[in-house]
């Protein structure tokens, strides 16, 4: 990046994250002006309001760069904005989870920030849609989406770990396990009782690696089915996704394609994406091969759990 050749356009969840997380952002936002660079901050008002600015930005031949400071859910909205765009965007992780930002190698420290801005090196993102709606990290559909309604219907400003202690636990010993029907590129591929997952990228909540052979910038969905019926099968799923041996099983499918359906008789099914409670079944999931360019530390290197912990702790 050059101080003279354009902006930077520097979209800001004031909302989102710990306390950390802020102030990562406000100490890179005062390298970039003590550098030199002209910053224009923008302050979302709204997860739409932050696809708005993305996109006009993005239409901007001034804007030289865009850098989002916030969580999944701004992320996400943040490059659905920039579709297509040929303007590189890089992450500030202010978020809770942070999924995006922790598998392009992100952690909590300024200077593995300010490395990879000068540093310059973008790689290239996939984005899927759920029914035309884009999310960059990993939908849910089933428990896992039953869990993030709960979560968001007690919602109250910044959402921890701890938030998810009790819809999880009330989830687990309620939750009736209704049939799914998942096509991947035509095909059916399941039919039964089980929860499902596609995404594109290979760790989830704490690092979880249940789609552990996505990459995201392949051009591929990744799916992971677990049959499951009861609340003793959904343990040992559990247990055997913790010791990252879940896709050797039986009773977990696991496959690759560019087109998923998700449907079920039980219309009440829940569905999450990107942590955000998401569109309703039946699901159509694309994916968009390379639609938009990130910056990334060198390495590439997913973060660990530590960086996952410290980040949410604050």
């Amino acid at each position: 990046m050059e101080t003279d050749k354009g902006y930077i356009a520097f979209i800001a969840n004031p909302k989102s994250g710990a306390s950390s997380g802020k102030r990562l952002c406000r100490s890179f936002h005062t390298y970039l002006q003590t550098e030199g660079y002209e910053v224009r901050l923008q302050p979302t008002t709204s997860l739409a309001n932050a696809c708005e600015l993305a996109a006009a930005a993005a239409a901007d031949d001034n804007c030289q760069l865009i850098t989002v400071a916030g969580g999944d859910g701004t992320v996400r909205e943040i490059t659905h904005g920039m579709d297509g765009c040929d303007k590189p965007l890089l992450l500030i992780p202010c978020g809770n989870e942070n999924l995006l930002a922790s598998e392009l190698g992100f952690d909590e420290k300024l200077t593995t920030l300010i490395k990879t801005f000068e540093g310059g090196h973008t790689k290239a993102l996939d984005l899927c849609t759920f029914n035309g709606k884009c999310f960059t990290c990993i939908t849910g559909i089933g428990f896992d989406g039953e869990v993030v309604h709960r979560v968001t219907q007690h919602r109250q400003g910044h959402v921890d770990y701890f938030d998810y202690a009790d819809p999880l636990w009330s989830t687990f010993w309620s939750y009736k396990f209704k049939p799914i029907s998942v096509e991947l590129d035509g095909k059916t591929i399941f039919n039964g009782q089980g929860l499902v997952f596609v995404g594109n990228i290979s760790r989830y909540a704490m690092g979880l690696h249940i789609l552990r052979r996505a990459e995201f910038g392949d051009g591929l969905l990744d799916v992971c089915i677990y049959k499951c019926a009861s609340r003793m099968r959904f343990v040992k799923h559990a247990l055997l996704t913790v010791m990252k041996r879940h896709t050797g099983g039986k009773d977990v499918i696991y496959a690759q394609g560019k087109h998923v359906r998700v449907s079920s008789p039980y219309s009440k099914m829940k569905t999450e994406i990107d942590g955000d409670p998401g569109p309703p079944l039946p699901a159509e999931i694309t994916i968009k091969p390379q639609a938009i360019r990130v910056m990334v530390p060198e390495g590439v290197k997913p973060a660990g759990i530590r960086t996952r912990i410290v980040r949410a702790i604050g």
